[in-house]
């Protein structure tokens, strides 16, 4: 038999996007498009793990952050 599973309940971020990307550089336009984002009021679900945290600290003046359960 296979071991018990433990109960996986993955956290997961909800980002939105709350500032316009104008006038800031390449690199993090390029990041607002890799996490699915553009506009301003767009929100976007993406698991909780290092490098997307690590895309959102390098944009964290434009959106916001909630962690939630999934």
């Amino acid at each position: 038999m296979s071991p018990a599973k433990k109960s996986s309940k993955k956290k997961m971020l909800k980002i939105t996007q709350v500032k316009s990307q104008i006038g800031y550089s390449g690199k993090q336009r390029k990041v607002l498009t890799g996490l699915g984002l553009g506009r301003i009021g767009r929100t976007v679900t993406r698991v909780d793990h290092p490098c997307i945290r690590g895309m959102v600290t390098k944009v964290v003046h434009l959106v916001s952050v909630e962690e939630v359960e999934a």
